[in-house]
């Protein structure tokens, strides 16, 4: 690949130096369902804020393929960080008009670039797979493109929602990653079942990865509360949520 977008490289470079600095210890597992060529749609968990910068990371040493994300226009609006996503090629979505940036990635999609989307369309605080929208699988199957259903479990322990990680609590901390197989969305197949099947195999593969980390969760804030954690129950996670967009509304 030659290398026409320093922007990125300088990217990919800073964030290996810090995922290094802070000693991350990555695990993926099914790494080779990360496609070599061609389009497809990355369909993240979403649970730390860094969960983009880590999918990037691994995708890139797996097989040196660079993600367009899909973020909200907002990030693009910030001095620093709306010229660094905008030259790295990622996509804005206006929230209340989204049909230039569908129609963006599926012209990316179609020409062979992987999008990576965070179906859940915010970050989880319980920890646990909420319900997914349909963009995901609306995006592959108007494409053509498969979704790869992409989990990452230790993330969120290093930046997440309502949640101040202290300095040290970052250093060393498991990263696990498990990439499942790609899954094919007809053309004519219902938007709403195929992504009930998404979240179902997105949760089973989180599943899989807090069963095998290396790292006991219990009484943990970054545990869910089912796990013997203390993270905010599901229900208890959309209240806060519901609670913030009310304020953000009164404010507005």
């Amino acid at each position: 690949m030659t290398d026409r977008e320093p922007v990125y490289r300088a990217a990919i470079i800073a964030g290996r130096g810090l995922f290094g600095f802070w000693r991350l210890k990555p695990t993926v597992e099914g790494a080779e369902h990360l496609p070599r060529s061609g389009g497809a749609v990355l369909a993240m968990t979403h649970f730390g804020y860094l969960d983009f910068a880590l999918v990037e990371w691994v995708t890139w040493l797996t097989n040196r393929r660079r993600v367009r994300f899909m973020a909200k226009k907002s990030v693009f609006e910030k001095p620093v960080v709306g010229a660094l996503m905008r030259g790295m090629r990622h996509i804005s979505v206006d929230m209340s008009a989204g049909a230039a940036a569908y129609a963006t990635a599926v012209e990316a999609l179609r020409r062979g670039e992987l999008i990576g989307v965070f179906p859940e369309a915010g970050v989880s605080a319980s920890f646990t797979v909420r319900d997914l929208k349909t963009g995901a699988v609306r995006l592959a199957a108007e494409a053509g493109v498969p979704v790869i259903p992409v989990a990452v479990w230790g993330g969120h322990r290093l930046m997440t929602k309502r949640r101040k990680v202290g300095f040290f609590e970052r250093f060393g901390v498991p990263v696990s990653f498990a990439v499942g197989a790609p899954i094919t969305v007809a053309s004519d197949a219902d938007a709403r079942e195929s992504t009930n099947r998404l979240r179902t195999t997105l949760q089973d593969l989180v599943t899989g990865l807090q069963e095998r980390y290396p790292v006991s969760g219990a009484g943990q804030w970054w545990q869910p509360r089912a796990l013997g954690g203390s993270a905010p129950t599901p229900d208890e996670a959309a209240e806060a949520d519901a609670e913030r967009d009310r304020l953000r509304a009164a404010r507005g």
